[in-house]
């Protein structure tokens, strides 16, 4: 106790003096730098509600905006925005964005990952692999499609029902019209060395989520002791539907994982 409230009284003289070396991280006691990223038949737009209240909140907030065309693309895309940060940095990954800071996790900078409604593969799985251990609603469905170039989408009159039933049938019929097509190849990409093995991690499952079948997203939860919410009802669009509870999680996240 007596360490713990030197440290935060020196932190506190050398903030009031200007003296440089003393980053906001370890002023704060908290992790300030939070990247945000997709999944698959979306794009980073839908990160806005929970930018908001993070942005508001005080922490800096970037949105790796990936392309969907290849695993190597996309954990590569995710990367450099993680270079460009300045200090411990919190990933939290959406659906496929699961997989990705999973791999991208391992980069000494991350100091711990937030999954929500996400895959948190162990080395060797694949997404479909895993859904068929554990099949989603849509899975069972003929709602995806697939182009002649190997892409994949949400049948767009399906989309709100299987994405997106929480939210508002206009902004779920405008993403479904507006949703990114996705290289086929990601789902079946093997998982490396996951970061969840030697960080901390939070999940918010989706108890409604017509994508990832929820007993899939709490075993993904448990395997990796993440800290672990429930949001009932909540749809693949958790995030967009309950951006208070996903923030808060996140905050949670950057209090705790600072090493």
């Amino acid at each position: 106790m007596k360490i713990t409230l030197l440290k935060h009284a020196l932190l506190a003289s050398a903030l009031a003096l200007g003296v440089t070396g003393v980053t906001s991280a370890q002023a704060t006691g908290r992790v300030n730098n939070i990247v945000l990223v997709h999944g698959a038949w979306v794009n980073g737009n839908g990160w806005k509600p929970v930018y908001d209240i993070l942005g508001k909140d005080g922490y800096h907030v970037a949105i790796a905006e990936h392309p969907l065309t290849s695993f190597q693309d996309d954990t590569t895309a995710v990367k450099r925005i993680v270079d460009m940060q300045d200090g411990p940095t919190l990933l939290v990954g959406h659906s496929y964005g699961g997989a990705l800071i999973t791999d991208v996790g391992n980069d000494p900078k991350v100091v711990g990952l937030v999954y929500i409604a996400a895959h948190a593969l162990d080395e060797g799985e694949t997404e479909v692999a895993n859904g068929k251990r554990y099949p989603s609603a849509t899975s069972q469905t003929a709602d995806i499609k697939k182009t002649a170039d190997g892409f994949l989408y949400l049948d767009p009159s399906k989309y709100p029902a299987d994405f997106a039933a929480d939210l508002p049938p206009p902004q779920a019929t405008f993403e479904a019209n507006a949703q990114e097509l996705t290289a086929a190849s990601v789902f079946t990409s093997p998982a490396g060395h996951p970061a969840w093995r030697d960080k901390p991690s939070w999940y918010a499952v989706a108890t409604a989520d017509r994508i990832i079948n929820p007993d899939l997203e709490r075993m993904y939860a448990k395997r990796a002791h993440s800290h672990t919410i429930e949001i009932q009802g909540a749809s693949h669009s958790v995030y967009e539907s309950h951006p208070r509870e996903v923030a808060t999680l996140i905050e949670q996240a950057a209090s705790l994982a600072m090493p």
